[in-house]
């Protein structure tokens, strides 16, 4: 029994560390997107609109792609493993989560650089708004994931 409790903290706490990593990098994303959806376009004093549209673009393509080709791939590993469940859950989130992942990649294909940021800077506003939703959707399904996926096995292994 020890033997096995010791092979699920190796196999799975390191999963723990991936998810606390990608929630920080999650945190980072917010504080850029509060950042950049208060801001008016032009500001003398401060760093140009496009160059922190551009920083939050980096960090929003980084974290979806933690998110689908680290974290849920470990989330669902572990729940095959332990076989509680928690698949059925993954199977319905993930069509989900990839069609936010989609509209993230086309606010992404728009911003990414100051000429295209220049150039739809009217649509900003209404782009981050819709995307603040997407957001929040997303997060709210990962949570959803982290709970059922691993949270629920952690004293499993620790």
């Amino acid at each position: 029994m020890l033997e096995s409790c010791k092979d699920a903290k190796e196999r799975w706490g390191g999963v723990h560390s991936l998810i606390d990593r990608w929630l920080n990098e999650r945190q980072e994303l917010l504080v850029l997107y509060c950042a950049i959806k208060g801001l008016k376009p032009y500001s003398p004093r401060e760093t140009p609109l496009s160059v922190k549209v551009q920083a939050f673009c980096q960090v929003l393509m980084d974290y979806c792609s933690a998110g689908h080709f680290e974290v849920y791939e470990q989330l669902v590993r572990e729940a095959t493993e332990f076989d509680d469940g928690g698949i059925e859950l993954a199977k319905h989130h993930y069509p989900l989560l990839e069609q936010i992942t989609v509209k993230c990649v086309e606010f992404n294909d728009n911003y990414d650089s100051a000429e295209q940021c220049i150039e739809k800077l009217t649509d900003l506003p209404k782009d981050l708004s819709e995307l603040g939703e997407l957001l929040e959707e997303r997060f709210q399904l990962e949570d959803e994931l982290i709970e059922a996926l691993h949270n629920v096995h952690k004293e499993m292994i620790a």
